[in-house]
């Protein structure tokens, strides 16, 4: 085999870039897609579009949108597309002989797919055939047997070239050497391609010369032009003088495409008049019968049958084109030719193929419906109805298919999904043909759900309720609180915390606190059902994520009653911690109540319920007590025998496990008479939530009331002393003050007492400097009394209108005169001040010293009455102006008081020097 092609590689890169220049110059757009066209054989990297720019995409998303080309399994990728610039290259050598078996346009169809939002482009790239096959012969050398008596004009078929290439790349013509016997007829065929015919133009004589020598050149029409050549050898026979002859010149047969091998095609009949061998016909195929028809028929070479050998397949090939030579075994045979076209008949044999291309898995559950699952595309090889495919989903799933091109299907939502109700979708994808029968094809999709924290945490329980026993230990778990979240992953995981709050004006966190993680609650502290028998928190749950949700729910804690109070007796109250004593009268009969005793538990419940029994007596038949009230009354009369005292120790006990007890002891005295005296079974009641409430406070109250009524009746009692001082002047018997021009705050130190000897003798008390104005002393001193231990008050009043009387102060600067009660200050005593306080002497006399009056002539039995002298006690004590100092002093005056009456001896008026109706009164301390 020879070639023509004198042109290097270098030149058939330079044409082939020229026309790729010359091709895509704009791309062409039909149908909704686009189409470039390339010529085969580029290189690696060869530039065939600019993708970004013709769809107009935007070139810096295209890596973050996926932009690629979908391709199905198993199948080659020759493009890529570069995703910087968009640009799509040649990435493997695209040989368009192997890609396209079959003639004609060779095209690659190409999926595009950008995501974010979903699109999809098809783009059809066309491979164009370039001239780099040469026309090739079967066998570098052909004989050919010719009669010699072969009739001029004879026709002779001689084997055809073969050209890959397509189109005016392929076999175009064929040359023969020049001769003087054969010219050369190309024949053209229905798929257009070309042989060649010997045509006989002269008289062939065998004895003159037996073979001719022939050259045969087959030429392609691409640029530049391409040829192969052969060698024909002619040789010249004996004469035969008939040859077969077909019944007619070409047949015609469809054939379906799933026929098994062996089966008929047709019965081919040749007939040749010659007798004997001359006679006897073969069958075979031309020498020009391409392979591809070699590997699918036979030929019977005695009988004419035509059977299928290899297996068809409409997909790849629609028609073939057989041809087939008949010649007789006679010497000089003669081959004749007919031609058989074999239509294949399309069936139903390629089920759909089903690809799916996942975009967006998994899809969030709060996707907007019409959102783009993924891409499907449904190819079916087959023709007609049989390659007519229609996709449909399983039932009962939110998704639906939508064709966006023809056999392309998007996946999308028809509904909001909730991935707590469905966290996972299997989708069955049923491709189905319109074939009969019809083929089918499922494909399964799993789309998973991706949570979004759309449910916040709920507890197992509305509310919580605790019940906690008292006297717990600190850090003990009380209790558990469970949620759940029905979401999953971080979206589920809770954590747990206690709001804030406050009990009984404590913050919440110094009571219980709670395991974040797990839920359990602990008790921070020892509760105690006598200071807080019941409170409540709320704990939040709160899951981790983005926003954050939450929900609470409420505890109840409720703390249980533990006996640890004893019973507390509150009567009998015995007296400065002696035994309680009581009187019971002699003549008191049976069932007569001698007292009640009274008890109180702090504890709630059987703990404080409390029994009652006479633990000691000295008699036990003498006295019963009730176990239930604390009665303790007479069981019998009192008889001359019993003792005069009894002693009694009754036991209270609460019903608690184990109980706990108290007891009391009491003295019963038995007298004839009962006198008016203070029972030390006081008449104690118990309020109606005593059982529940602390002796403690019970005397808090009691004790804060008396404390307000007494500084309330102090407040009155100054109150109407001041107005009576506004209204009313200073009045005396006898005594008056004098004022004197300067003040001396050392009066009281230099104040002496002076009295006179004898029984019943009254002294009288000149204060110079330091006195209280308005007041005149009198001192009376027993007969065995060297001293007062006591001083009297008495109010005086200064004289109206300059008057005299006997007990008017004399001129200011004037001693006394001679025989007066009063002397000097050097003769006075220092006053008596144990009365008072020890912290109230000198401040309250102190400010008395300031007032500037000099007490003088208080005459003899001038005692002052029980009205003045209480008058002048409250106004020495209210002058302090200082309500502490009021309660000291009144403190002070009743333990004087309570002294004094021990001491203090009344004696009858005639030791005294004053008649009856005196109204002075005279203290004589023994």
């Amino acid at each position: 085999m020879g070639t023509g092609a004198v042109c290097g590689r270098g030149q058939l890169s330079l044409l082939s870039l020229l026309l790729v220049l010359a091709l895509l110059a704009a791309p062409h757009s039909t149908g909704g897609q686009l189409r470039y066209a390339m010529p085969e054989e580029l290189e690696h990297g060869a530039f065939v579009a600019n993708l970004g720019e013709d769809l107009g995409l935007d070139v810096s998303t295209l890596s973050a949108r996926r932009f690629r080309i979908v391709a199905g399994a198993g199948v080659r990728q020759h493009l890529e597309v570069n995703l910087e610039n968009g640009i799509l290259f040649v990435n493997e050598r695209i040989d368009r002989e192997e890609v396209c078996e079959t003639g004609g346009t060779c095209l690659l169809h190409l999926q595009l797919l950008v995501e974010s939002p979903l699109e999809l482009y098809r783009v059809e790239v066309e491979v164009l055939d370039i001239n780099d096959h040469a026309p090739t012969f079967p066998w570098q050398e052909y004989v050919l047997e010719v009669a010699e008596s072969a009739m001029l004009g004879a026709r002779f078929p001689l084997e055809s070239a073969q050209d890959p290439d397509v189109g005016t790349n392929s076999v175009h013509t064929y040359q023969l050497s020049p001769n003087g016997f054969f010219s050369l007829e190309v024949q053209t065929r229905s798929d257009a391609s070309k042989f060649a015919e010997l045509v006989l133009e002269r008289a062939l004589d065998r004895e003159q010369q037996r073979t001719h020598r022939l050259l045969l050149t087959a030429l392609d029409g691409g640029i530049p032009r391409r040829s192969g050549t052969a060698h024909v050898l002619v040789t010249v026979l004996d004469a035969n003088d008939n040859i077969p002859a077909f019944d007619q010149p070409s047949y015609g047969v469809s054939l379906p495409e799933d026929a098994p091998s062996g089966t008929l095609v047709i019965q081919l009949n040749a007939t040749d008049l010659d007798e004997g061998p001359n006679g006897e016909i073969e069958y075979s195929f031309s020498g020009h019968a391409p392979p591809s028809v070699r590997e699918l028929f036979r030929v019977e070479p005695r009988s004419g049958q035509v059977l299928l050998k290899g297996p068809l397949d409409y997909e790849r090939a629609s028609l073939h084109e057989l041809y087939v030579q008949a010649k007789d075994r006679g010497p000089s045979a003669v081959a004749v030719h007919c031609r058989v076209l074999v239509h294949l008949l399309d069936v139903n044999d390629n089920a759909p193929e089903v690809t799916l291309t996942s975009v967006s898995t998994p899809v969030q559950e709060d996707a907007p419906p019409g959102t783009v699952i993924a891409v499907i595309s449904v190819l079916d090889r087959d023709s007609g109805d049989n390659g007519r495919v229609s996709c449909e989903l399983s039932p009962s799933v939110p998704f639906e298919l939508r064709s966006s091109f023809r056999n392309y299907y998007t996946l999308v939502t028809t509904e909001p999904l909730d991935r707590e109700a469905v966290s996972e979708y299997n989708i069955s994808i049923t491709a189905r043909d319109m074939g009969s029968p019809a083929l089918l094809t499922r494909s399964t999709l799993t789309v998973p759900v991706s949570d979004v924290n759309d449910n916040a945490p709920h507890f197992l329980q509305p509310s919580y309720s605790v019940y906690v026993m008292e006297n717990n230990a600190p850090g003990a778990s009380i209790c558990s609180v469970s949620a759940l979240d029905p979401d999953c992953q971080q979206n589920a995981y809770l954590s747990y915390s206690i709001t804030d709050g406050h009990i009984h004006g404590m913050p919440v966190g110094t009571y219980v606190s709670i395991n974040s993680d797990s839920g359990h609650m602990y008790a921070l502290r020892s509760l105690d059902y006598e200071q807080i028998r019941s409170f409540q928190i709320q704990v939040q749950a709160q899951d981790a994520g983005f926003p954050p949700l939450s929900a609470n729910v409420t505890v109840h804690i409720f703390v249980l009653d533990q006996n640890d109070n004893a019973p507390v007796i509150v009567s009998p109250m015995p007296r400065n911690g002696s035994v309680a004593t009581e009187l019971v009268p002699r003549s008191a009969g049976p069932g007569y109540l001698v007292g009640t005793v009274s008890a109180v538990d702090a504890d709630a419940g059987l703990n404080s319920r409390l029994s009652y029994q006479l633990l000691q007596a000295t008699d036990f038949t003498l006295f019963s007590l009730a176990p239930d009230t604390g009665e303790l009354r007479t069981l019998r009369s009192f008889l001359e025998q019993d003792a005069a005292r009894q002693r009694l120790v009754v036991q209270v006990r609460d019903g608690g496990q184990p109980s706990l007890s108290a007891t009391v002891s009491l003295l019963l005295s038995v007298v004839e008479t009962m006198p008016q005296t203070l029972s030390d079974f006081s008449n104690f009641s118990l309020p109606p939530e005593a059982s529940s409430s602390s002796p403690l406070t019970l005397y808090l109250l009691v004790s804060l009331g008396s404390i307000s009524f007494t500084f309330l009746l102090a407040i009155l009692i100054l109150t109407a002393i001041r107005c009576r001082g506004m209204r009313y002047p200073w009045q005396g018997d006898g005594c008056c003050c004098c004022p004197r021009p300067r003040r001396s705050p050392d009066g009281l130190k230099t104040s002496n007492l002076a009295a006179q000897p004898g029984a019943s003798t009254a002294a009288h008390l000149d204060v110079p400097d330091g006195g209280p104005p308005g007041y005149c002393y009198k001192l009376c001193l027993g007969p065995e009394s060297a001293q007062s231990d006591f001083m009297f008050l008495k109010p005086c009043s200064l004289p109206r209108n300059n008057e005299k009387g006997p007990g008017n102060l004399p001129a200011a600067g004037k001693r006394s005169r001679p025989g007066q009660p009063l002397h000097g200050p050097k003769q006075i005593k220092q006053p008596n001040t144990d009365w008072l306080p020890p912290s109230m002497q000198r401040p309250a006399l102190k400010r008395y010293g300031t007032c500037e009056h000099r007490w003088r002539g208080c005459g003899d039995g001038e005692a002052p009455t029980d009205a003045e002298l209480n008058w002048s006690l409250w106004s020495l004590l209210f002058s302090s102006q200082s309500l502490e100092d009021v309660g000291e002093i009144h403190r002070a005056l009743q333990k004087e008081h309570e002294r004094l009456c021990t001491l203090v001896t009344p004696v009858s008026g005639q030791y005294g020097g004053a008649g009856v109706g005196d109204q002075n009164q005279t203290v004589f301390l023994g």
